[in-house]
């Protein structure tokens, strides 16, 4: 799994299979980076948001594996909607990181966490902030830019104003809640989609219809789950800083059939994300 690549496209490679690093700390994500890269993992996920970029910088330098075979993504702080303000936090990720450069870099959300999905759309600072990332990218600061929880209708003013083309789109979409018709715009319009929590965050583990279809095939219903996004054209992005799961969210040597994968793309759709479901990308809500 570790070989396989999507191209994007500016024709740079992107590994299929990802590290996430959401809620794990500094020290919790140089250990998990490093524990990943000895497994065979090249590509990792992190943002300004996690506040542990100097922790995924640490393992980075340290890890054995050269810099230019790692694959690092980190994401602009939904706050951040001006020229400026962007500008400065790349600055600053580079600083975190300790990188010459950024393999992606992703606006993290069309809205402040505080205002996610709520009426005012912010897109005319978002035409601001995607001017931002292409001069990062003309610079060669960053090598790909991208789009993390953009609708439609986000994307397309983008798309209306741009000179170089959004390459990615992270969004949520896991078994359970698979936005269709956003990754087929986003595949329309050479926009690759990544999707984070894949696993629904552990809520789809007790699903007893997923679980008789991944006994079928003799995985576990994580595995499962990934094989179908990856199934779908998507970057799969599992957070663990578990070994034993990084080891095992890599086999994924087993095809889905087409039956199976329309059962699994009309699954009831999860309501409840346990703990978690405070956050916005679950439907909830900050103040």
């Amino acid at each position: 799994m570790f070989n396989e690549t999507f191209k994007l496209s500016n024709g740079i490679e992107i590994p299929k299979l990802g590290l996430g690093t959401w809620l794990l700390d500094d020290e919790q994500a140089a250990q998990a980076v490093r524990d990943a890269v000895s497994l065979g993992y090249r590509h990792m996920d992190t943002a300004q948001a996690y506040m542990n970029e100097a922790g995924v910088g640490e393992a980075i330098r340290t890890c054995g594996v050269a810099r230019e075979k790692l694959f690092i993504t980190t994401k602009v702080a939904a706050e951040a909607k001006s020229y400026d303000a962007v500008t400065q936090s790349i600055h600053e990720s580079l600083a975190k990181l300790g990188l010459e450069y950024i393999d992606l870099l992703i606006i993290h959300s069309p809205q402040p966490w505080t205002e996610f999905r709520e009426e005012k759309r912010y897109f005319e600072e978002n035409k601001e902030v995607w001017k931002a990332m292409e001069d990062a990218y003309r610079t060669g600061k960053v090598k790909a830019i991208g789009l993390s929880n953009f609708l439609k209708d986000d994307i397309e003013n983008i798309l209306a104003g741009c000179e170089i083309k959004p390459m990615v789109n992270q969004i949520l979409a896991h078994v359970s809640n698979t936005p269709l018709e956003l990754i087929e715009f986003c595949q329309k319009n050479d926009i690759l989609v990544e999707a984070y929590s894949p696993i629904a965050h552990g809520a789809i583990l007790g699903n007893t219809e997923v679980k008789s279809i991944a006994d079928k095939y003799g995985v576990s219903v994580a595995q499962l789950c990934l094989r179908y996004d990856i199934q779908l054209g998507l970057v799969v992005l599992p957070k663990t800083a578990n070994p034993d799961h990084m080891r095992n969210n890599a086999e994924l040597d087993f095809v889905i059939s087409d039956a199976d994968m329309e059962t699994l793309k009309n699954a009831e759709q999860i309501q409840d994300y346990g703990e978690h479901s405070f956050f916005p990308v679950f439907g909830g809500k900050l103040k």
